[in-house]
């Protein structure tokens, strides 16, 4: 078994920026390739970005590429989610999640997640 705990939302104004933190326990294996997503209310789980098990290939959906930036480090078991230039639509519970494929934006190819973390965005 793998947890995942999520960190970092909140409460930020139009344009601001947040940092999430997904820290991985027990099984954990640094080969596993990481990912986010979100859900707002009444919408379906949607893909936001993943990063390979080495760091070394990123993938982004479009409505946030150039705004934030996925990124994770192994010694610490830990993925993080840099949002920048945040919109009122960027509002979801935010979610991390472990493939042991490659890479994936679907997410039931993803076996294990967490929790989630709020992250509401005011205009």
């Amino acid at each position: 078994q793998v947890q995942l705990v999520e960190s970092g939302g909140g409460l930020v104004q139009a344009g601001g920026s947040l940092r999430l933190s997904c820290a991985a326990s027990g099984r954990t294996r640094s080969n596993y390739a990481m990912g986010w997503f979100r859900q707002a209310p009444g919408k379906e789980r949607e893909f936001v970005a993943a990063i390979s098990w080495n760091g070394g290939s990123t993938y982004y959906a479009n409505s946030v590429k150039g705004r934030f930036t996925i990124s994770r480090d192994n010694a610490k078991n830990t993925v993080y989610l840099q949002m920048k230039s945040l919109k009122p639509e960027d509002t979801a519970v935010y979610y991390c999640a472990v493939t042991a494929v490659p890479w994936s934006q679907t997410p039931h190819e993803y076996q294990y997640w967490g929790q989630g973390t709020q992250v509401t965005v005011s205009s």
